[in-house]
């Protein structure tokens, strides 16, 4: 089996038990490339992590793991994309926690592009079920990539609306990419493997486990420029959903219901808490006036993250020029906000584009 040693370093990293999102950043930003965190000495590695993470580092059972999602790879269509790789969606840099690499099933073209998250009631009303694919089907149409999580309800019905029109749809799962949840979904799930994009941030392997759902939740919402709710209860897992979404500084919608029903409850409470009623799709779309159908959508500075530059060029290296400069200078020039510049300027170093220098600064390499 050939192997990319690259990213089995990566695999290597994001297998290890006890290695947490923060604790992989911070490694990361200290050591450069995942093959210097793994030449560490355990003195060094000691600040940032636990004995039982430095054991497991370089255990059978993370060489094991890591040897399974290399052949997982060589089957067609699946693929990892990694912290460091130019494909790594841009509004994931921004959330506090990115994952470290994302197995994916599907087309790839679909992780940066303009996208609305749809979430609501696994125990939809036929009604409900009917808005949510013609609202997804009239954003799909609009260019946007329909975000859901591939549950019963609202969910699926938001997939089936964005795999009705251009934008597509992006399920991103609570299990492993390799496993179909539920499994009344099978067919679903192939077709957006077909023309869309499955995604997890867990192992090969990982079982639907009522933790995942809720951690998935902020990976909808922070792939997203907005964040619509169709039928949410008070106690529904879609109120997450639009807490990290507004958390994350993306816009939130919900659609209004009957005073009487259960399933409006939650999102009632959105709209008094200062989410925007959404009575047509047209209410979301002027919100995201931004939006251009061949640039990005933006609800907020945050997302405003630019496409490449006309000849290639990541736009960030066109504006630090040849000599070291700081993060505001970079803000001021690009015109973007210091966390997006920041999560960028990692992104960059880890694929050997960047060096950060004593003092704060940043100089771009030839």
């Amino acid at each position: 089996m050939m192997q990319d040693p690259a990213l089995a370093n990566w695999l290597q990293l994001a297998l290890t038990p006890g290695l947490g999102a923060t604790a992989l950043l911070q490694l990361l930003r200290q050591f450069g490339p995942p093959e210097n965190v793994i030449a560490a000495k355990r003195a060094q590695l000691a600040r940032f992590a636990s004995d039982s993470a430095i054991d497991a580092l370089h255990s059978n059972e993370v060489a094991r793991a890591v040897e399974h999602a290399l052949a997982w790879l060589e089957r067609p269509g699946n693929s990892v994309v990694t912290l460091g790789d130019a494909d790594y969606p841009k509004l994931l840099l921004e959330i506090p926690d990115p994952p470290l690499l994302l197995y994916c099933r599907g087309q790839l073209q679909f992780l940066n592009r303009p996208a609305l998250a749809m979430v609501g009631s696994r125990n939809a009303t036929a009604q409900g079920e009917r808005n949510a694919e013609q609202f997804a089907r009239a954003f799909s149409e609009a260019g946007f990539t329909i975000v859901s999580g591939l549950a019963q309800g609202i969910d699926a019905a938001a997939h089936r609306g964005g795999l009705a029109a251009t934008g597509s749809t992006i399920a991103v799962l609570g299990t492993g990419a390799d496993v179909v949840y539920p499994a009344a979904h099978t067919a679903l799930s192939a077709e957006i493997v077909e023309r869309g994009l499955l995604l997890s941030e867990f192992p090969l392997g990982s079982k639907p486990l009522a933790h995942n759902f809720p951690r998935r939740n902020r990976l909808i919402s922070g792939l997203a420029q907005g964040c619509v709710v169709v039928e949410a209860a008070l106690a529904s897992g879609s109120l997450i959903t639009a807490r990290a979404a507004a958390d994350q500084g993306r816009e939130v919608f919900a659609l209004p219901g009957s005073i009487h029903s259960p399933l409006a409850k939650g999102c009632h409470a959105l709209i008094k808490s200062g989410a925007k009623l959404a009575e047509s799709a047209d209410d979301v779309l002027s919100e995201l006036r931004a939006f251009r159908r061949s640039g990005f959508a933006s609800t907020s500075t945050a997302a405003n993250v630019p496409a490449l530059a006309a000849d290639g060029e990541e736009p960030l290296l066109a504006h630090m020029g040849d000599a070291p400069v700081d993060v505001d200078s970079l803000c001021a020039r690009a015109g973007l906000p210091a966390a997006h510049v920041s999560a960028e300027l990692l992104r960059l170093e880890l694929a050997g584009r960047v060096a950060a220098l004593p003092g704060g600064l940043f100089q771009r390499l030839a």
